[in-house]
């Protein structure tokens, strides 16, 4: 305890820490954040200790008071006042410890809300003095934290002060394009401290722990991968193998330092963080999960792995490519994520599979990545040549790259599929009656939401006797996280007859194997990862042995969406039928259904460009555009009936009740919308069903239950 307490850094709603406390565990992490990126560790305990003293002001203490109501044109940036304090650092520090205070908020030009040092100068009459109101009554408080945390202080005049701020306004004019590591280390220890109301040590002790992966050396005759020895000396990698070889360990055992283990979808994170953890449970390793639903998977663990899941230092943490995007636009965190990122292996899984806007934003990770001296270890069972030649370039060359392909006997031991084609979804009843009867498992896959959700209603009425389910992406976070669970312990061991109908969802690193497959068409390469969910196991009594999958005829161009109609014709066509579909032919099945590729250029928006930085350090941009229209999950909904239950929920609580929907689908239906959370927009109960999803025609206001907008 100190005299000191009574001054908060967070107000009783929001934990009641006092300001010592905060500064305390900012400081302890940010030292470990400098050991882990190299950085001096001295500067960083005293930009972490600086960084938030302008909280001591009495006019940010007024605010933390219980109905505290913000008068018209009130500004205080405590992250201001805290500079008022930098010529009691070394005139050689004072660099480092202005990028760890000026900006972990706000960009310091162009921030979103216009409340950055730069904005403000540009806005205010006299910044200074706003921010230096009642000074000399908090200035000694402000020492008296600073020499408790052993700061040589000696008395700040207001007129110091002043020189101070004017010292500050001149440095930041003065950047240069690039980023700031100092800014990066703060902004993430400043999170991981606030996410934490309890002693700290618990959580410093599982940072930055480098995993053992000795596990993934294992070998396995079935698993040719396994036999190939991942020593080489080369910086990057790329594996193309069939599903089934072993391309998960191979990728793993090259790792040397800390993991970011990236796949496309929801379900296929799950399933490898389960695997994961699971395969180093006898570790030390610390393995999150980065995803909106995340929490949901930490149910039942304790605090700090609940906590952790979200912040710096994983040994290995398991997310999408969506997740890194900051990266490439410089949206706000993009420099804590570089703190995190600087020197790991990066496992990127099935790269391929992206639309082609989110592909050259993946690109452009890599490129990044690179510059940042991290390790990219890329692999695939489907890439055309092109965009392999690409990858290949980006990352060095051969002499930088460590590349492996199978040869074509081990090859002929992984066909395990005879490819039908049918011109409509009606020819196959049969198929499906028959399957039915001998106890099959049969999964059936659409290319959209929609058409999903009419083949189950379809198929609910034709078989109402076997157990089917649909699973897509647009459920409510916890009941998909239900479905997926049962997809894998019951369905996928089922011995009776189960339709699983889904969408692309399902196409990677979901280990599910079924009997019998009807497809939409799909680009070759998406139909190659989705075959892989049939006759999956591999067995010595499997090889050899084949199953049926049927593909349906692309119709017409608004059918095929989300992909180009012309890729699905191409791609059906070149498909056997009837016959076996072999994986020493399937290279030269993917580089005719794409002879060429028209690579989206977004360099204008990227931040990143010929290997320099087009973003001066300390700012960072509002929320890309372009990432806004992609057609990913990147907002989220709620029930109507829900809206009490979430405004009043944690963000466990409420991250089950999410429906993740994507941007295009919802964002001009002039829904209502939360400002809590995520900030959810509200959907007619008639939008949701627990069997179908979210059904977006009736994600509309004239829907709304007139009874429960009225209460």
């Amino acid at each position: 305890m100190t005299p000191l307490d009574h001054l908060l850094a967070k107000s009783e709603q929001h934990g009641k820490i006092s300001l010592v406390q905060h500064l305390h565990d900012v400081a302890a992490i940010a030292v470990q954040v400098a050991k882990s990126m190299g950085l001096d560790e001295r500067i960083a305990y005293k930009g972490a200790i600086l960084h938030d003293i302008g909280k001591a002001s009495a006019q940010f203490q007024k605010t933390l008071a219980k109905g505290f109501v913000r008068p018209p044109k009130f500004v205080f940036r405590h992250e201001i006042a805290s500079l008022f304090f930098i010529s009691l650092i070394e005139e050689k520090d004072r660099p480092a410890v202005i990028d760890m205070v000026v900006a972990h908020h706000k960009s310091v030009y162009k921030d979103a809300s216009e409340m950055g040092l730069l904005d403000l100068i540009d806005s205010m009459e006299d910044c200074f003095k706003q921010h230096a109101i009642g000074f000399s009554s908090w200035v000694s408080d402000a020492l008296s934290i600073l020499q408790h945390f052993g700061f040589k202080v000696r008395p700040i005049t207001e007129s110091e002060a002043r020189q101070n701020f004017d010292e500050v306004i001149t440095y930041c004019e003065a950047k240069k394009y690039g980023y700031s590591k100092w800014k990066g280390l703060l902004i993430a220890s400043d999170h991981l401290a606030s996410a934490i109301d309890n002693e700290v040590s618990p959580i410093i002790t599982r940072l930055f722990i480098k995993p053992d992966l000795s596990f993934y050396s294992r070998k396995g005759e079935l698993f040719p991968l396994s036999a190939i020895s991942g020593d080489d000396r080369r910086e990057h990698t790329l594996v193309t193998a069939p599903t089934g070889a072993g391309k998960t360990d191979f990728l793993l055992k090259r790792c040397r330092g800390r993991v970011f283990y990236t796949l496309p979808f929801q379900a296929s994170i799950n399933a490898m963080y389960e695997r994961i953890r699971h395969d180093l449970r006898n570790t030390d390793a610390q393995v999150h999960l980065l995803h909106a639903s995340s929490a949901l998977k930490m149910e039942g663990k304790s605090l700090e792995e609940k906590i952790l899941q979200r912040h710096i230092g994983a040994s290995i943490k398991v997310l999408t490519p969506h997740q890194m995007a900051s990266l490439v636009f410089g949206t706000k965190g993009y420099e804590a994520l570089i703190a995190d990122l600087i020197g790991c292996d990066i496992i990127l899984d099935e790269i391929h599979t992206y639309s082609a806007t989110m592909q050259a934003i993946v690109l452009k990770i890599v490129e990044i990545l690179c510059a940042l001296h991290c390790r990219v270890h890329v692999g695939t069972a489907t890439m055309p040549i092109i965009l392999y030649n690409r990858l290949l370039q980006i990352m060095g060359g051969k002499v930088n790259v460590y590349e492996i392909v199978l040869p074509d006997d081990v090859l002929d031991t992984f066909n395990r599929h005879i490819i039908h084609k049918a011109e409509c979804f009606e020819e196959l009843e049969q198929v499906i009656e028959n399957a039915i009867e001998s106890k099959k498992k049969i999964l059936i896959v659409a290319n959209r939401v929609t058409r999903s959700q009419d083949l189950f209603d379809r198929l609910s009425d034709q078989y109402p006797q076997v157990d089917k389910m649909l699973i897509h992406s647009r459920f409510k976070r916890a009941r998909r996280a239900a479905l997926e669970t049962k997809l894998k312990e019951e369905f996928n061991e089922s011995e009776e007859a189960c339709i699983v109908v889904a969408t692309q969802v399902v196409e990677v690193s979901l280990d599910i194997s079924f009997d019998l497959m009807i497809t939409d068409s799909a680009p070759i390469d998406a139909l190659i990862q989705r075959f892989g969910r049939i006759n999956r196991k591999r067995t010595r009594d499997t090889i050899g042995h084949y199953k049926p999958v049927y593909v349906l005829a692309p119709d017409n161009k608004s059918d095929a969406k989300p992909y180009d109609i012309e890729i699905l014709k191409r791609s059906y066509e070149i498909l056997p039928n009837g016959e076996l579909l072999q994986e020493k032919k399937l290279q030269e099945m993917i580089d005719q259904a794409y002879p060429e590729i028209g690579f989206i250029d977004i360099d204008l928006n990227a931040v990143f460009v010929d290997d320099k930085w087009r973003i001066k350090e300390l700012w960072h941009h509002p929320k890309s555009a372009l990432l806004e229209i992609l057609d990913i999950d990147s907002i989220s909904c709620i029930e109507e009936t829900d809206q009490a239950l979430y405004e009043s929920a944690d963000h466990v609580e409420r991250a089950a009740l999410e429906i993740p929907v994507s941007y295009r689908s919802i964002v001009f239906n002039k829904l209502e919308q939360l400002k809590t959370g995520t900030k959810p927009f509200i959907i007619p109960s008639k939008a949701y069903d627990p069997y179908l999803g979210f059904m977006a025609e009736y994600a509309k206001p004239e829907f709304y239950d007139v009874i429960l907008r009225f209460l």
